[in-house]
């Protein structure tokens, strides 16, 4: 791998070239800052550049701009201390990885091999897609819908699924019965660490291609965790996974508003009752006022009767004109797979909520036809009580 080294120390642009020239790379040592990549990058064309510095606004305006230029070009950057705050940046900045200085050999060449890997193309190209699952209401079946998506997607992708309910969080156990050696509090601590092989370490393997960063198990690692923390840590996993699944806590939080901000689809789960529409009703309201778009929100009724009382015509009057799956009830198989730490795709797969989990999980590429709600009519008693005197008007959100 040709490598374009850059440094303001003599003596470091010395020692460093020395590491890469014992890996077998092409080194070009270029004594100097972010001044000079630019013209570094036009020049000499490396596979990647190692910045030892740069960690002011200047070098990540520099970085980014050769990341403009030359996006085939790798860019890491030496620092011997970065704050949660600069990584986010760097990472906005293009910067491949920031690496601690000084630096060990080995992690060097860790760091070196994956850059070096993704440059041949074993990464998929371009960023994965966030889909954010948030519960409308207690008990709506937000976790389980996504370990379920997160399974579906699995079978051709790969995906991470973060569980963001910091609190109460327990998605691994929907799915898994052993105890994760990492959460999300231990990477929240350790975030100046930050790169693709210790995300994956700390993350457990569910599948072949899914896993799971947990929610720590003491709530009272929460206060570990941070806004800044978890955009780093999306921004990292976006390179490296096909989807990142998020499993959200029901309060919007600055937290998890950090976390939708980067979804790719928001999906509220609520029940087709009407305390759950109710607030379903006041986290759409609080979706406008962070101006999400009606494209990004797509709500998903789960244990849905198509023969209750409130079909799905009934919640577009509710709710607006968002597109709306339903996931049929199917609560003793369901109920038992989570019991028993193991998915319903493993016990039960001829269930009919796996039928409309794996229709949701195509429609993120081939949106299906909406299906024909004509038949479907409004019980007058019951939505008297949920618009009060305006039962005839539509709630449509922009």
């Amino acid at each position: 791998m040709k490598v374009a080294l850059v440094s303001p120390d003599k003596t470091r642009l010395a020692e460093i070239g020395q590491l890469l020239q014992a890996g077998a790379h092409v080194v070009v040592s270029t004594l100097g800052g972010g001044a000079d990549l630019a013209a570094l990058a036009a020049r000499d064309k490396p596979d990647l550049m190692l910045v030892d510095g740069c960690a002011d606004s200047a070098g990540l305006a520099a970085v980014a701009a050769v990341g403009a230029r030359h996006p085939e070009i790798a860019v890491l950057l030496l620092c011997a201390a970065a704050s949660p705050d600069f990584l986010i940046d760097a990472m906005r900045a293009g910067v491949r990885e920031v690496l601690p200085a000084p630096l060990a050999p080995a992690d060097l060449e860790a760091a070196l091999a994956r850059a070096g890997a993704r440059l041949r193309g074993v990464q998929a190209p371009g960023e994965g897609k966030v889909l954010a699952f948030i519960g409308c209401k207690g008990g709506s079946g937000a976790t389980f819908l996504a370990t379920s998506m997160g399974l579906q997607l699995a079978r051709a992708s790969s995906v991470l699924l973060v569980d963001l309910n910091l609190q109460f969080g327990d998605a691994l156990a929907f799915v898994h019965e052993g105890r994760a050696p990492s959460t999300l509090a231990d990477v929240a601590r350790a975030i100046a660490r930050l790169d693709a092989s210790f995300l994956a370490a700390s993350t457990v393997r569910v599948a072949p291609n899914f896993s799971i960063l947990a929610a720590p198990e003491d709530h009272t690692q929460a206060a570990d965790i941070g806004a800044a923390h978890v955009d780093a840590i999306l921004a990292l996993a976006v390179r490296h996974y096909d989807y990142v699944v998020l499993d959200i806590g029901r309060p919007v939080t600055t937290l998890s508003i950090k976390a939708l901000d980067r979804a790719y689809r928001i999906y509220p789960v609520l029940q087709a009752g009407l305390s759950s529409i109710r607030n379903a009703k006041k986290m759409l309201a609080i979706f406008k006022s962070l101006d999400y778009g009606a494209d990004k929100i797509e709500l998903i009724v789960n244990r849905f009767e198509r023969k209750g009382q409130i079909g799905v015509a009934d919640l577009e009057r509710a709710l607006g004109k968002f597109a709306i799956h339903t996931v049929p009830n199917s609560y003793r198989q369901v109920t038992a797979a989570i019991d028993h730490g193991e998915p319903l795709l493993a016990s039960a797969r001829a269930n009919p909520v796996l039928h409309d989990v794996a229709a949701l999980a195509a429609a993120l590429t081939a949106r299906p036809p909406a299906p024909d709600r004509a038949q479907e009519r409004s019980p007058a008693r019951l939505f008297g009580r949920l618009f009060g005197r305006q039962t005839g008007e539509s709630h449509v959100l922009p």
